[in-house]
């Protein structure tokens, strides 16, 4: 049985306000599904892109080379094309235009088929005062978690 794999963006969740959530397959190629099993990628610095032809491409996403690689590894950096389907990217593509929103991805996983997926949102991004509330919603939750322990 192997581990589950759960690659979090939790930077996302403080920069954006998050409107829709979807969940893309991911079109991998040689070793990165390997890597992917191993833990060794990160989703922090990643975002969503339209193409020309309308497809949905993850940039930025940090997939490390398989170790047992060679010459057949991957490229870490390459842009990573999302599967969805037409109805899902025509809106996507719709939302993004008009109201200038972006798509970050949320988090990284492999599902129970072995397929790997990845939780992308609609998000719009958070003014300074926005943050600074957030910042003091989660103080207080956690003070409070703190003195219902003690009771």
């Amino acid at each position: 049985m192997q581990k589950k794999i759960n690659i979090q963006n939790k930077k996302a969740r403080f920069e954006y306000e998050i409107i829709d959530k979807y969940t893309a397959g991911i079109q991998l190629t040689g070793t990165e599904i390997k890597s992917i099993r191993q833990s060794k990628a990160r989703i922090t610095e990643s975002f969503c892109e339209f193409n020309e032809r309308g497809e949905l491409f993850v940039i930025n996403m940090y997939i490390e080379e398989y170790a047992f690689g060679h010459h057949y590894n991957h490229n870490p950096k390459s842009e990573r094309r999302l599967l969805l389907n037409k109805q899902e990217l025509k809106k996507l593509a719709r939302e993004v235009e008009a109201k200038g929103n972006t798509i970050v991805p949320l988090r990284l996983f492999i599902n129970e088929n072995g397929w790997a997926k990845l939780d992308i949102a609609l998000a719009k991004g958070k003014k300074t005062h926005d943050k600074r509330n957030t910042i003091k919603d989660r103080d207080n939750k956690r003070d409070l978690a703190r003195l219902k322990k003690n009771y």
